[in-house]
C-alpha cells in the first residue's frame, strides 16, 4: 500500500496561499496604523458590503479565527478556560468560546494585543452568529453592532419577498456604517467587490470538481489551507485571481496525472469541521492508500455550485460570464442575495434530507468508497442532522463510519481511540 502508482509533487502556488493568508491577518492588527477601517463578522458575512467603505477597510473572520487558535493547542485552552471562567457554556461553539476567549485574554492568535474592530458586520443563520458579536460587541465596549438575518430557507423555496428581505437589511446596513464610520459610500467599489465574490466562489467550486478524478489531484488537508482565503477575503481580487490561479495548476495535475496521495487506492469523504488540533489523522489515511477527497463542508462552505446540463454538480455561472452587468446599489445587493442563497451548506440548516442528497451526490460524482462522519460537539449548526444523514447513507448502501469530537476544542477528542475505529472501517473497505 506504502508504493506510489502515481506521479507526487507539491503545489507551485503553495507559498503564495501561505502568504496570501499571513497578509490578511496583519493587515487587520495594523489597519488603524494606516489610518485604515477594520471590521469583524462571520466568514458568511456580506463582505462584499463593508468594501463600499474603500480600499483600505480590513475584516477579521471568526470561524477561520477560531480554527486557527484550536490549532494551536495550549493557546485554545487559556482561550477556552478564560470564556468558562466568564460564565460561558462549555457546550457553545468552540469557535466562538475561542474568539471570546481571545477577547477576554486581550491576545491576538498572531501576535500582540487584540486588534478591536471599529464596528463588528454578521449573518445570522447557524444559531450562534447574531449572539456571538452580541457578546463580542460587550466585551469590546459595546463597539457598533449589525447582524443580517439571512434564515428565510433553502434556496428550492426563494422567492423575491425573501430576496428583498435581505437586501433591505442590507441597505440598512450601508447607511448603518457611513454613520458609524464617518465615510461616504462607494457603489462602484461595491459591484466590483460581488464580481469578484461571484468569482471567488463560483473558481473554488471548479477547483473541487477537478477532485472527480482519479487520481484526486488535491486531499482533503491540503484543501483546508486553500479553502479558507474565501472564508477571509472572498470578495477581495487578489483572493479571485489565486484561486485562478490554483485551478490552472490543478487542471495540470489532472491532466499529467500527478496525484496529492501517490499510493491511492480507496476515496473516502468526510464531514463537517476537522478537529483543527489533530489533522495528523488525514495523513494517517495514507498509510492505507486511503485519499480523502473533500467534503460537503470543504466544497460547500465557499463554493457556489450548480447542476448542470448533464445532470451533475459544477461551478455555478457568474453573472459576468453570463454578461449581466450590475449597475446600482440595489442589483449588486440582490445579485449577492440570490448567488449567496445557494450555498450548498446553508440548504441543510433546514432538513438533513436536503444535506443527505448532496452528499450521496458527492458520493457518485467524486467515486466515493465511503464516508466518515465526524459528530462534531464544537457546531450546532453544522452538525444539526447529522444522525438522520448516516441513516441515509446507510439506507443508500454506502459504507460509513463515525467519530467523536470537537473542532476548535482538543479536550474533547481522543486520537487513538479515533484511530482504533478508522482501522476498523478502513479494514471494512479492504483497506491492508
Amino acid at each position: 500500500m506504502t508504493e506510489n502508482k502515481y506521479k507526487t509533487k507539491p503545489l507551485d502556488c503553495w507559498n503564495e496561499a501561505k502568504q496570501l493568508r499571513k497578509d490578511y491577518y496583519d493587515n487587520f492588527a495594523r489597519a488603524q496604523e494606516k489610518g485604515g477601517i477594520r471590521w469583524a463578522g462571520g466568514a458568511w458575512s456580506f463582505s462584499a458590503v463593508p468594501a463600499g467603505l474603500g480600499d483600505d477597510v480590513y475584516s477579521l473572520t471568526g470561524e477561520p479565527y477560531g480554527a486557527t487558535v484550536a490549532f494551536n493547542k495550549e493557546f485554545a485552552e487559556k482561550c477556552h478556560e478564560a470564556a468558562e471562567a466568564k460564565g460561558y457554556a462549555r457546550d457553545l461553539c468552540a469557535y466562538m468560546r475561542n474568539y471570546w476567549g481571545s477577547i477576554i485574554l486581550n491576545k491576538y492568535a498572531w501576535g500582540g494585543e487584540w486588534p478591536k474592530p471599529d464596528f463588528l458586520w454578521t449573518t445570522h443563520i447557524c444559531c450562534s452568529h447574531a449572539k456571538w458579536y452580541q457578546v463580542a460587541s460587550e466585551l469590546e465596549g459595546n463597539i457598533p453592532y449589525f447582524c443580517v438575518d439571512v434564515s428565510v430557507g433553502p434556496y428550492n423555496e426563494r422567492s423575491e419577498r425573501k430576496l428583498n428581505y435581505m437586501v433591505s437589511q442590507m441597505m440598512d446596513g450601508i447607511e448603518w456604517m457611513e454613520k458609524v464610520t464617518g465615510r461616504k459610500y462607494d457603489d462602484e467599489k461595491l459591484i466590483q467587490a460581488v464580481y469578484n465574490e461571484c468569482r471567488t466562489t463560483s473558481l473554488w467550486a471548479e477547483i473541487c470538481t477537478l477532485n472527480k478524478t482519479i487520481p484526486t489531484p488535491l486531499d482533503e488537508k491540503t484543501m483546508y489551507s486553500l479553502y479558507v482565503l474565501g472564508t477571509l477575503m472572498k470578495h477581495r481580487k487578489e483572493c479571485a485571481d489565486f484561486y485562478e490561479k490554483l485551478r490552472d495548476e490543478v487542471k495540470d495535475r489532472v491532466a499529467n496525472k500527478i496525484a496529492a496521495v501517490g499510493n491511492e487506492k480507496f476515496r473516502v469523504m468526510t464531514d463537517t469541521q476537522p478537529p483543527w488540533a489533530f489533522l495528523e489523522l488525514w495523513r494517517y489515511l495514507q498509510n492505507y492508500g486511503v485519499v480523502s477527497i473533500g467534503s460537503l463542508y470543504t466544497f460547500g462552505l465557499i463554493g457556489i455550485f450548480e447542476v448542470k446540463e448533464d445532470g451533475i454538480w459544477g461551478p455555478r455561472t457568474p453573472p459576468q460570464e453570463q454578461g449581466i452587468e450590475i449597475e446600482s446599489r440595489e442589483q449588486a445587493l440582490k445579485i449577492l442575495a440570490e448567488w449567496t442563497l445557494s450555498r450548498p451548506e446553508w440548504q441543510h440548516f433546514y432538513s438533513p434530507e436536503l444535506k443527505s442528497d448532496m452528499m450521496k451526490r458527492i458520493v457518485k460524482e467524486w467515486h466515493v468508497d465511503g464516508v466518515m462522519l465526524h459528530y462534531n460537539r464544537g457546531c450546532e449548526g453544522l452538525s444539526m442532522g447529522i444522525a438522520e444523514n448516516k441513516l441515509a447513507l446507510k439506507e443508500a448502501g454506502i459504507p460509513i463510519m463515525h467519530f467523536e469530537g470537537n473542532m476548535g476544542d482538543e479536550r474533547e477528542f481522543d486520537l487513538e481511540r479515533t484511530k482504533v475505529e478508522i482501522d476498523a472501517f478502513l479494514e471494512i473497505l479492504g483497506a491492508k
